[in-house]
């Protein structure tokens, strides 16, 4: 349990990490409440990326000044026109060991959308493999514009599912799918798989499940490409850039290192083409040092610990109108309506949600995202079963308010469905 002295001292460090990253930095007081925490963190961060387009005035578009050195950080650049050719030299967003290559983008969509296009060109027509609860703005994407792949969402147990066939076989494996589908992978032999394709999105990049599931694909000779949206968990919660990678790894077996790097330049053209290249001004200056893995290990480990209670206490009082209370990333939970959502109910209600108890001065906000210092509620389409629902985000919070925001929570979404009987 995490008492509120505790939390606002952590707090005080992340914001000081930040606060270090300006050329000349402002004092800063300890904050005293959440909001502080809040309002501070976003002041700071929007001010480093003001410096950091006054400090690059000359890192434009064109490239036009060779005396520019873009930088940002522990991340330097180089790249000519439209940033086609963009390498960039920095620390690891992964803390899981060797990779072979990192392609960075406008987006964690930009980098899944360049993957899936290039792999036309390397591995032609496949089955792409999907396991229940995929993340539903993927599976539209393979539907609607990469014919080349023909989806296939699994069933728990798998059995022989990623056996040997006569096609090539692609398994997409999303960190927002219910837990008993990711264990049910790593629990098979997959070495009749062609490629991973792994989007990481949703656990820390030194979370045990990206290491748990590297040494099952290296086992079973599988490459991986893994994929993943910058915007949630690696800039402390401030939201710092849109930013997304695609990072190459290579089996210790079986599928030569040639396979990867074919794919990789391949990936890499379709960015060029696409015009998806990430911006220098998206990469967070304070990523990389040991404070900053330190901070974002107890910020996470925070987030997962709550993300628990509300689980648990979602089950006990909610029992019939909870969703889903347990993806594998344990970072949000879904509450479903006594009368089936749609779109327009699920976006209003989690509005109306986050509106009422703001008003009652908790930290909730109506906010597409997740990873951050406030709980955020949004809604949520299953692509699998086509249901929809409200979403959730647990928020990094003292163990005794998130706790009063839990029960908070469950009795205004049972008190309106109760409302929306009668």
């Amino acid at each position: 349990m995490e008492s509120i002295e505790s939390y606002l001292e952590r707090k005080h460090e992340e914001i000081r990490l930040l606060n270090d990253c300006l050329s000349h930095p402002v004092h800063l007081a300890c904050p005293r409440s959440v909001e502080e925490v809040i309002r501070s963190k976003f002041q700071v961060t929007a001010a480093l990326r003001a410096e950091h387009e006054l400090r690059q005035w000359k890192a434009t578009e064109t490239a036009w000044s060779h005396a520019a050195s873009p930088r940002s950080g522990p991340f330097t650049f180089s790249y000519d026109y439209q940033r086609a050719d963009l390498k960039v030299s920095g620390p690891s967003f992964y803390q899981c060991g060797h990779t072979d290559q990192a392609i960075y983008m406008a987006s964690g969509m930009a980098a899944i959308s360049a993957l899936l296009l290039a792999s036309a060109r390397v591995i032609g027509k496949a089955d792409i493999l999907v396991m229940p609860g995929c993340y539903g703005e993927t599976i539209e994407l393979i539907e609607r514009f990469v014919p080349h792949l023909r989806l296939i969402t699994l069933q728990v147990p798998l059995g022989d599912a990623l056996a040997r066939a006569g096609s090539r076989r692609i398994l997409l494996l999303d960190s927002c799918v219910p837990a008993g589908a990711f264990e049910a992978a790593l629990r098979v032999d997959a070495s009749g798989l062609d490629l991973l394709v792994f989007d990481t999105t949703c656990f820390a990049g030194g979370s045990g499940r990206i290491r748990r599931m590297l040494g099952w694909a290296r086992r079973c000779g599988i490459p991986v490409v893994m994929v993943r949206s910058h915007t949630k968990l690696d800039s402390l919660g401030a939201e710092y850039g849109r930013l997304g990678s695609a990072v190459f790894v290579s089996p210790d077996e079986g599928a030569s290192p040639s396979f990867c790097e074919r794919l990789a330049q391949e990936a890499s053209d379709a960015v060029r083409l696409l015009g998806g290249a990430a911006l220098p001004a998206h990469f967070p200056p304070y990523v990389g040092s040991a404070v900053y893995w330190r901070l974002t290990r107890q910020r996470i480990a925070a987030i997962l610990r709550n993300g628990r209670c509300i689980s648990r206490y979602f089950a006990s009082e909610l029992a019939q109108l909870s969703a889903e209370l347990h993806f594998t990333h344990g970072l949000y939970v879904t509450l479903r309506g006594r009368r089936p959502l749609d779109e327009a109910s699920a976006r209003q209600a989690a509005e109306d949600m986050s509106r009422d108890l703001s008003g009652e001065r908790f930290p909730i906000r109506h906010a597409g995202s997740f990873g951050f210092d406030f709980a955020a509620t949004e809604w949520f389409h299953n692509a699998t079963t086509g249901e929809y629902s409200v979403r959730v985000a647990v928020p990094d919070l003292p163990t005794e308010l998130w706790g009063d925001l839990t029960a908070a929570i469950a009795r205004w979404w049972a008190r309106r469905q109760r409302d929306s009987e009668g």
